[in-house]
């Protein structure tokens, strides 16, 4: 035991052991003690040792603590030693006392010591499974030692840590409930490890994600004071920060669990700003990078925007704004709000718009934007304040038509302030552009540029611009100015930005093209300047000045005869020449500062001198570099052909606009048709449902009917029982007579149905064959509008079927009343006994009066149908049409048609079953004893009723 009092301080006799052979007897000891108290002494002492004796305990000792770690996990003093020994082994944090003048150099060696010792660890990956377990114990002294120790592994070695952690069951998920234990320090500790853990890992961070960790991670900063927080609030926001950038996946969960709506009050701010502590300053930043993440140009644009209107919805961006306006805000706090917002504004109409009606709390109120302009032009303002109002600028006029004729309109002499009261964004454009500032100059030429970008009217409109130059001077337009302050000799910077407005401006715009040339000093200037040998500096004027000779006669329409292409391009090669010209036009794409500008939208430059490029330009200058290498080599003849196809295309782009006029128009007709063919299908449908019902309501008058004829039978023989036989005999003569010219009339009002049917079949057939005559006369496109004609004729055939059965049924209901009539007579002369049958061939009476006034009705509905059909024919045959997306429509009808004639056949079995129910009223009529005969037997039947009548007399 003289080692283990050495090492706890006790007194010792003899020579002191060095310490490696201390470390060598204590790992003995833990591998050979029997007794759980020697070994956890033996490991608490190894703990005392392993920061002063870091690379013994590490080399003899990390595989006995592991064994500790496997068989020793019922006793959790001696789990935390090891746990705390393995940390202290591997973690690469110096204490303050150990640092001196060589710092680098031991950090150096510590670095790889601790690199080398954790690769030894997850050599086996059943260490980090086995770490995983013990994080979840819930005792304090194992469960915090144990979240150090797995953020030193992945500090170390992220990548393979991440990997065994991601292959483990539920190896994330066991991390993620250290966010919520109720210990402060484990739950810290718990967000350190979880951005170790979630750097550069797509999957992790999505694992993590829908593990809940947003709302637990916003909980937290909710609870620790937004803004105001410490630094448990940058924590989270880093984490937030790795699991958001760059992960689409996490940025659209994170958007629809409205968790965007919880970060408004991170930027609520008062009215008092003084006195931000550093904290607040970095967490504000931090929360500002935030939002940036969501909105970043570099996410996918359906992405970008859906956040850009959340933002706006929520009443973020107004906060933003607010931020933005208010006074006493720190200048990087400003600086990163700014842009914040230009990132949330850009390419989103909606938040544009707002931004441009934001007005800054002054007396008299000016626009946000022209605030923000004078920060820009100002050059006693911070580079960086500079750089993010100029991105602000740019992204409030990407793709905003609108905002870009808002700032031209500034420009142009019909809309300047004459009184001078209020500075407009014109005017501070126009005040940095002439400056003496260089950086003012390239600034206020790349904001007008943005003005103009891709936008050939403000193009135009810009020329009207008149500056008064000095008293006494007439002024000078706009592009003149540019162009003198170009000739002057200026600064690189500022020769730049104008060369680049320049290039800009008259990009896709012959008139300015034609304005420009229209100066005689203008193309000897730029010929000389390319034509010079300069230094490097001067390198990139001289491509710039290339690309603008180059734009001048790629987009010259030749209404000037001096400056033809042909004659400027004969210019270039005598005082130039072709390859020279290429050579220095390729001096612009060959440019570092090309390259950096060319990565991403926001201005990203060190110091004012690298401001150079615009990202916007750099992609006019990746498409016009290979068309201006082209044209220059082009010849005459060329150049002539290139004309005449230009032409042919303006004028195949009009006929194509004229045809998309047509179809458009057509469609509209088709549209209308296809609504009008629905009403009348639903219309069908409609009366296809009144004849069922008037078909079920025509069945119960028949069983009422022949309830009454039943009844009226028994009463008759009733009443012949009592010898009133001469006067029953006379009725029923009576009656047999008239019912059979009732029956005569009847069919001949049948057969003169049929005739029409006959007509109306006919009628139809004419028009069938008069519509396959125009079918081929026309078009192959106009096929489509025959198939909707036959369609309409086939529903007219079914209305003149549907009105042919309306009318037998009015007829077979005529006879049916008739024949009531009749009865109620009989039923009169009959005996009182009668009187309840009386009351039922009433209540039956009034049913059928209903029921004749609804197929009256229906006649009148069937009536306007018919009109109707008839003008949607007409419609139909002046209609024609050359699109043929109509052949689709055209088996969709067919496939109507199909159906309706299914429909017809079900209505010509329903016409099958009412001449069936006549034949059963004939033949119940028989039985009642009337002589009901067929058509040909009527004739013979009538002599053989004279005769028995005459035999009768002669009896009596």
């Amino acid at each position: 035991m003289s080692f283990l009092w050495g090492v706890m301080g006790g007194p010792s006799a003899g020579p002191q052991p060095s310490g490696a052979e201390t470390i060598q007897k204590l790992c003995d000891r833990v591998a050979s003690s029997t007794l759980l108290d020697d070994r956890r002494d033996a490991v608490r002492a190894l703990k005392s040792l392993s920061k002063k004796y870091r690379l013994e305990v590490g080399t003899q000792a990390m595989e006995h603590l592991i064994h500790v770690l496997q068989t020793d996990r019922s006793d959790s003093e001696i789990i935390g030693y090891a746990l705390d020994t393995l940390y202290n082994v591997i973690s690469n944090d110096l204490e303050e006392e150990e640092q001196d003048d060589s710092e680098e150099e031991n950090l150096t060696k510590v670095d790889d010591l601790g690199s080398q010792f954790t690769e030894i660890f997850i050599k086996q990956h059943e260490n980090v499974t086995l770490l995983l377990t013990l994080v979840e114990e819930f005792d304090f002294h194992v469960r915090w030692p144990g979240v150090k120790l797995l953020t030193s592994l992945l500090k170390q070695q992220g990548p393979q840590v991440q990997q065994i952690i991601l292959v483990s069951p539920m190896g994330v998920s066991r991390l993620m409930d250290l966010l919520a234990d109720s210990r402060e320090v484990i739950r810290n500790d718990g967000v350190l490890l979880l951005q170790q853990l979630t750097k550069s890992n797509a999957a992790i961070q999505k694992i993590v994600a829908f593990e809940n960790a947003f709302e637990r991670l916003l909980d937290i900063v909710t609870e620790e004071g937004n803004s105001d927080g410490g630094i448990v609030v940058e924590d989270c926001l880093l984490l937030l920060q790795n699991l958001l950038k760059n992960n689409n996946s996490n940025q659209n969960f994170f958007k629809e669990g409205s968790y965007i709506q919880r970060m408004k009050p991170w930027f609520e701010v008062g009215d008092d700003n003084c006195g931000w502590s550093a904290q607040k300053v970095t967490n504000l930043h931090l929360m500002l990078q935030l939002v940036r993440v969501l909105v970043s140009p570099t996410n996918p644009p359906g992405a970008t925007s859906s956040c850009q209107k959340a933002v706006f919805h929520c009443g973020l961006l107004q906060q933003l704004c607010t931020i933005l306006m208010a006074t006493g805000v720190p200048a990087d706090i400003l600086t990163e709000t700014i842009n914040t917002v230009s990132e949330v504004i850009r390419g989103c109409q909606m938040n544009q718009d707002y931004f441009a009606s934001v007005n800054a709390p002054s007396n008299p109120p000016r626009p946000a934007i022209v605030v923000l302009l004078m920060s820009m032009v100002n050059e006693r303002q911070p580079f960086v304040l500079r750089c993010a109002v100029l991105y602000c600028f740019q992204c409030f006029l990407y793709k905003n038509q609108k905002g870009q004729g808002e700032i031209v309109s500034t420009l142009l002499p019909s809309t300047i302030d004459a009184t001078g009261n209020s500075v407009s964004a014109g005017q501070l454009l126009c005040g940095g552009l002439f400056s003496t500032d260089s950086l003012s100059n390239w600034c206020a030429a790349v904001a007008l540029a943005h003005a103009l970008q891709e936008n050939a009217t403000l193009k135009e409109q810009l020329l009207r611009v008149q500056l008064a130059t000095s008293i006494g001077n007439p002024p000078v337009s706009l592009l003149q100015q540019c162009t003198n302050i170009l000739s002057q000799g200026s600064k690189v910077q500022t020769r730049v930005g104008l060369l680049m407005l320049l290039c800009t401006w008259l990009s896709n715009c012959s008139i300015a093209v034609t304005h420009f040339l229209h100066n005689p000093a203008n193309i000897p200037f730029l010929t000389g300047q390319i034509a010079e040998n300069l230094g490097e500096e001067e390198q990139l004027v001289q491509g710039l000045c290339a690309l603008l000779l180059g734009i001048s006669i790629y987009y010259n329409d030749n209404s000037l005869e001096n400056y033809r292409k042909e004659k400027l391009k004969q210019l270039i090669e005598k005082r130039i020449g072709r390859e020279n010209f290429i050579e220095k036009l390729g001096f612009i794409s060959k440019h570092e500062l090309y390259s950096r500008a060319a990565q991403k939208p926001q201005p990203g430059f060190s110091s004012p001198e690298h401001m150079m490029f615009d990202h916007e330009f750099t992609k006019l200058v990746k498409e016009l570099e290979g068309v201006i290498s082209k044209a220059i080599y082009k010849s005459s003849e060329e150049d002539k052909k290139e004309e005449e196809v230009k032409k042919t295309l303006e004028q195949h782009d009009n006929i194509v606009t004229q045809y998309k006029k047509v179809i458009r128009e057509q469609d509209q007709e088709l549209e209308e048709l296809k609504q009008r063919i629905t009403t009348l299908m639903s219309q069908n449908e409609q009366l296809q449902a009144t004849v069922t019902q008037q078909v079920s309501q025509i069945q119960q008058h028949k069983d009422q009917y022949n309830l009454l004829k039943v009844q009226l039978g028994k009463d008759t023989q009733h009443h012949n029982s009592h010898g009133d036989t001469f006067q029953m005999n006379g009725i029923q003569t009576e009656e047999v007579s008239k019912l059979k010219e009732e029956l005569e009339e009847w069919k001949n009002k049948h057969e003169l149905l049929q005739g029409q049917i006959r007509e109306k079949d006919f009628l139809i057939e004419k028009l069938k064959s008069s519509q396959l005559e125009i079918g081929t006369t026309e078009l192959s496109s106009q096929s489509s509008r025959s198939g909707g004609l036959d369609h309409s004729n086939e529903l007219q055939k079914e209305l003149e079927m549907l009105r042919s059965q309306l009318q037998l049924q009015s007829a077979e209901i005529s006879q049916l009343l008739i024949e009531n009539q009749k009865l109620q007579v009989m039923n009169t002369t009959a005996d009182p006994v009668l009187g309840d049958s009386g009351a039922i061939v009433t209540k039956s009476s009034e049913l059928e009066g209903q029921l004749e006034q609804q197929i009256k009705e229906l006649k009148s509905e069937v009536k306007a149908l018919s009109e109707e059909k008839e003008s949607l024919k007409q419609h139909l045959d002046s209609s024609s049409s050359t699109v043929a997306i109509l052949q689709d429509e055209k088996i969709k009808l067919q496939q109507e048609v199909a159906e309706s004639k299914k429909e017809q056949d079900d209505l010509l079995v329903l016409l099958a079953d009412q001449d069936q129910k006549l034949s059963a009223l004939k033949i119940k009529l028989k039985d009642l004893g009337v002589p009901v005969e067929d058509e040909d037997d009527i004739e013979s039947g009538d002599q053989g009723d004279e005769d028995e009548d005459v035999e009768e007399e002669e009896q009596d």
